[in-house]
């Protein structure tokens, strides 16, 4: 499966990624952490990537999580993931949405474009009717990608992640199928 965009393209990450990732993660490993959880060192390490690529490939098949690779499609370079996680069936029909996109990258348009690529992915294909995603106040480039990609603010959670040691407040943005 593949998403195809106007300077992008995605398609589930494969055993074959795990150098590109850690690549990616190594190369933005200061502006990464200041945004998401604390990394072990191990996380910066071929073995780890790849067990986590194979953990993605088990929670597609599991209908649990969908890992994504953003990629360049003149060079095929990997420049980042997109994540639909904690995918719950029944009545709620929802996930959680996560992102991130090598720094060198930024400015072009590439993660609202991956974002909304997604977001269709999940609407029509997994036919779920909610997405939601969390984002530190002070990340503005991060609110607006949401905002253009049809996310809407609902409120705040207080100190509700761990990161670099440190519970950090987010903005709480959501999104509902149309069709529904």
């Amino acid at each position: 499966m593949k998403l195809v965009g106007v300077g992008i393209y995605m398609r589930f990450l494969e055993e074959t990624d795990a150098s590109a990732k850690l690549d990616l993660n190594l190369r933005n490993r200061s502006f990464f952490e200041s945004y998401l959880t604390t990394r072990t060192e191990d996380f910066y390490t071929l073995n780890y990537q790849m067990n986590s690529i194979r953990s993605g490939i088990a929670s597609k098949e599991k209908d649990e999580g969908y890992f994504l690779g953003v990629f360049l499609p003149d060079s095929d370079d990997l420049i980042g993931i997109v994540s639909l996680t904690e995918v719950v069936r029944g009545p709620l029909q929802s996930c959680w949405l996560g992102y991130s996109l090598d720094q060198a990258q930024n400015g072009r348009g590439y993660t609202t474009e991956a974002v909304r690529l997604v977001v269709d992915y999940a609407f029509q294909v997994l036919k779920l009717h909610r997405i939601e995603a969390g984002v530190m106040p002070h990340n503005s480039a991060s609110i607006r990608v949401l905002e253009k990609s049809g996310f809407e603010k609902e409120g705040l959670s207080k100190k509700n992640v761990l990161i670099n040691g440190k519970w950090e407040d987010h903005l709480h943005f959501a999104i509902v199928n149309p069709n529904d």
